[in-house]
């Protein structure tokens, strides 16, 4: 019995130290908004940006951390890199603006 309360012990610690799996977070444009206006992540996350309209936009960030090129019906992906708030707008349409939340 002890050796199979060591097993167990064992594999509970090791699920413990498994780091958590990153999540992919989804923002949509469509009709000249950007949803969720307000997002979080943390680093690792990747962002799946998803362009359902018929023309095309960008997701740029203010400070220069990101700036990703959405042609009409397509999506792309980038992978969060460092904490912080990060405004970002559409270089084409720039009353499309939207905030993405960087946890660590």
């Amino acid at each position: 019995m002890p050796g199979r309360l060591l097993a167990m012990t064992a594999i509970l610690l090791a699920a413990m130290l498994v780091p958590a799996r990153a999540a992919t977070v989804q923002i949509s444009m469509e009709n000249l908004e950007i949803s969720p206006a307000e997002v979080s992540a943390k680093v690792g996350d990747t962002i799946e940006w998803i362009n359902k309209d018929v023309f095309a936009h960008t997701a740029t960030a203010r400070n220069g951390d990101f700036d990703v090129n959405l042609p009409a019906k397509k999506s792309a992906t980038s992978v969060v890199k460092k904490a912080g708030t990060v405004e970002y707008y559409c270089r084409y349409h720039p009353n499309m603006k939207a905030t993405l939340k960087i946890e660590p």
